[in-house]
């Protein structure tokens, strides 16, 4: 695959120029407008709400700053150098294990095939029991590190029992592509283009496994003064997503011109990328905890983690007047 397209598809640097720390939180930009800085990956958020004719006219400034996966973006977070960011279900249980300082704001359901245990089209690996031994790529912390926990478990299988390796997405479509993995757990877009561009086949897909949430994500002292301009960027992303429910084709378009992606892998990744508003609730909570209690079980995250303690339920009534 042409490097020049991997490092446009995957985004490989955060983009944080400029930005301060935690005692910066509620500085305002020149000339005295709030800025709500926000963490995206492979601009999925920022495409979506040009798509969706929602960036524009917002009553603050607005920077976006790029991330690989979830984790990097809540230690800027947790380090005050971002305000707010969307992330999977895994994210936020390994940061608030480390005891960052976040809170989960608002929450999507997703399409749960979206997320994929991929092998190379010639793979003599069969089913989920086969990867026993094997050498199989995984961003540490992210979504798809549950997954690939769950799939284990269901097999009987504990991670001692495969080889993981802890790669961000770049590194790990390289190895990938070059064969030197058995197979790679992944999330969309990456998924659509390992299927497309790279012929994988997919071993098994997060259906019966994986609870389909995504988050956005916030620093506590950007919800305590910058609370409207979050009110407002949560407001747009739930309008967003309603949006693209029935406008994929739109979505797809400005995704692949805004990140690189070929026009064919955005979309079929729009497929599983697109998510409807929920509000927080005990049942979100409750699954996310039980995500927790299987990484305690596994000796991944210490004991003790209280989700709810991390969720911030303030801003649930977004969800009913995006409708």
């Amino acid at each position: 695959m042409n490097r020049r397209v991997l490092a446009a598809v995957v985004v490989l640097v955060a983009t944080l120029a400029g930005c301060g720390t935690g005692d910066d939180a509620a500085a305002p930009a020149a000339g005295g407008q709030v800025e709500l800085r926000v963490g995206d990956q492979k601009a999925g958020a920022q495409a979506l709400l040009k798509a969706a004719g929602l960036l524009d006219g917002t009553p603050y400034k607005i920077t976006f700053a790029q991330f690989t996966s979830g984790p990097p973006m809540l230690e800027a977070i947790n380090a005050g150098a971002v305000d707010i960011g969307g992330v999977g279900n895994t994210p936020p249980i390994f940061a608030a294990a480390a005891n960052s300082k976040i809170k989960v704001v608002a929450a999507y359901k997703q399409n749960v095939t979206g997320a994929a245990i991929v092998v190379p089209e010639n793979s003599t690996l069969a089913g989920p029991a086969d990867l026993k031994g094997r050498k199989v790529a995984v961003s540490k912390g992210s979504s798809a590190h549950y997954h690939l926990l769950a799939v284990l478990k269901k097999e009987g299988l504990k991670f001692s029992d495969i080889q993981p390796q802890y790669l961000q997405p770049a590194d790990a479509l390289a190895a990938f592509s070059g064969g030197t993995i058995d197979a790679w757990t992944i999330w969309e877009p990456f998924t659509s283009q390992a299927n497309i561009q790279n012929k994988a086949r997919t071993l098994v897909d997060g259906t019966g496994y994986v609870n389909g949430l995504n988050f956005q994500v916030a620093a506590p002292a950007a919800v305590d003064t910058k609370a409207d301009a979050i009110r407002d960027f949560l407001t747009r992303m739930a309008k967003a997503r309603v949006w693209a429910l029935d406008h994929k084709p739109e979505w797809a378009k400005v995704w692949a011109t805004e990140t690189g992606l070929p026009q064919e892998v955005a979309d079929a990744a729009v497929d599983n990328a697109v998510m409807s508003p929920i509000v927080i609730d005990d049942a979100v909570i409750s699954s996310e905890q039980e995500m927790a209690d299987a990484f305690i079980a596994e000796g991944l995250i210490p004991a003790g983690l209280k989700f709810a303690d991390f969720a911030d339920q303030r801003f649930n009534d977004i969800v009913g007047a995006a409708q």
